[in-house]
């Protein structure tokens, strides 16, 4: 039985890791109004520049990522599963958590060395990159790749595809 130590510890915990998420997702452009240190009229512009369907593929990982928190909360709130589940609830958790970071670091890596927005997601040993660019070279392509396999540890099935 979760004493109330426990049950605090895990709320908290999960509060801890909604926001950490919701912070590792949040846009640059929301991170500088929060913070103060972009005027609005420089907001406005870099809105605009955002491509829909980039943001309605973060929208949509975003929903799936919450259901799977979500779930997983469940189960380590749940008093009639054992410790071996709620550990593994737990450890999926802090990987769902790693592998948001890792595709948001990712992304920053895009825009950083070749600016432009992307949209990146991991699942298992495959990364989809979905580019916004007219630019559709199969150089270009060639490189993000190279570029994305340095960041992991391990080799990886990487597919870049090109939207306008």
């Amino acid at each position: 039985m979760i004493n109330k130590q426990s049950l605090w510890f895990v709320t908290l915990f999960s509060l801890i890791l909604v926001l950490s998420i919701y912070y590792v997702t949040m846009s640059d452009n929301s991170l500088e109004k929060i913070l103060g240190e972009q005027n609005d009229t420089a907001l406005v512009s870099n809105e605009v520049n955002e491509n829909s369907q980039l943001v309605a593929l973060r929208v949509k990982e975003d929903e799936e990522v919450l259901k799977e928190m979500e779930s997983f909360q469940a189960i380590l709130l749940d008093s009639t599963k054992t410790s071996e589940e709620k550990s593994d609830a737990y450890n999926s958790l802090m990987t769902l958590n790693s592998k948001k970071g890792q595709e948001q670091k990712m992304e920053d890596k895009i825009k950083k060395e070749y600016q432009l927005d992307s949209f990146v997601k991991i699942k298992d040993d495959t990364i989809s990159i979905t580019i916004s660019s007219k630019d559709h070279s199969a150089n270009l392509a060639n490189n993000i790749i190279r570029t994305i396999q340095q960041m992991c540890d391990k080799n990886m099935y990487i597919t870049v595809k090109f939207q306008e």
